[in-house]
């Protein structure tokens, strides 16, 4: 379980991988001086409900992940966050949609 740390807050709970693809997303929008939300339900063990803060490129932050390697990451997800990210609602943490391989078919020769 990642952490991430904004501004003078307590750390926020995210899963390790969840937190590798929330980071380029983040990145990318700071990186543009972009200013956005995010928002994220709470996990199990802590209070119900959810919570969203505001990011801005002028307020601290720092992404922590327990596992010392960085995960495979996908586009999809990426994409997923990054098209939430520019709407009016702003980035929305969802769960990965697992990308499934085709069945490879069989080529005679």
């Amino acid at each position: 379980m990642g952490s991430l740390y904004y501004g003078a807050s307590a750390p926020i709970s995210i899963e390790d991988r969840a937190l590798a693809h929330l980071k380029v997303v983040v990145a990318t929008k700071l990186r543009r001086n972009e200013s956005f939300t995010l928002s994220w339900q709470h996990q199990d063990g802590d209070q119900q409900g959810r919570s969203t803060v505001w990011l801005h490129p002028s307020i601290p932050l720092r992404f922590v992940f327990d596992e010392p390697e960085a995960p495979e990451l996908s586009r999809r997800w990426i994409e997923e966050l990054a098209h939430s990210a520019n709407s009016s609602g702003g980035i929305t943490l969802v769960a990965e949609h697992l990308e499934t391989a085709e069945p490879a078919e069989t080529v005679l020769s």
